[in-house]
């Protein structure tokens, strides 16, 4: 009987091997996990909060720089993610570079396949990085925002369906309303 036993990669030897690989992964414990393809919904819904986040940003005078997916946060202890929408503020992030220097927001669109990943795992690792201050998890299904945000030594949440979330810090105020796709 052969036994197979399971290559654990490091942050950085992944990130390499990422590169040469067809799709996008994340990195859980030392193995990589491919994403699963993104349904219409998830889409648009990503590209509208994008766009709200962009919008926001624009019109403040915060040092702050807005990324889409395909850049990574990394966790100690094996993992990384790439959000669907991710802000850091006071931090020039290294063009050059795949991973986010000092996340502040972190956005993820929950769908189906990424629910449960989403409000677990992901909700206890993004706040592992001293510098994420907002984790908000958009459920398209239902028009609404989780907003969890670090309160002192702990995390407060937020079930937002209506009006604005207050991102603070940096001062970013997002409206609920444009965030879902008219439905046809």
């Amino acid at each position: 009987m052969t036994i197979h036993q399971k290559f654990r990669m490091t942050v950085a030897q992944f990130l390499v091997w990422a590169e040469s690989q067809p799709g996008r992964y994340e990195l859980v414990d030392g193995e990589p996990i491919r994403m699963a393809p993104e349904r219409a919904r998830h889409n648009k819904v990503k590209y509208r909060v994008c766009r709200a986040i962009d919008d926001a940003l624009a019109q403040s005078s915060l040092d702050c720089e807005f990324f889409t997916d395909g850049m990574t946060v990394e966790i100690e202890g094996g993992r990384s993610y790439e959000p669907d929408a991710a802000v850091q503020c006071g931090v020039k992030q290294d063009l050059d570079q795949t991973v986010l220097a000092a996340p502040l927001i972190v956005v993820e669109v929950a769908s189906p396949t990424t629910a449960k990943l989403d409000a677990g795992n992901k909700l206890l690792d993004y706040f592992k990085v001293p510098s994420i201050q907002h984790y908000l998890i958009l459920v398209p299904e239902r028009q609404a925002v989780i907003h969890h945000q670090r309160d002192g030594a702990g995390i407060r949440t937020t079930l937002v369906t209506a009006g604005n979330v207050h991102l603070d810090p940096p001062g970013l105020v997002l409206p609920i309303a444009g965030l879902w796709p008219i439905e046809a």
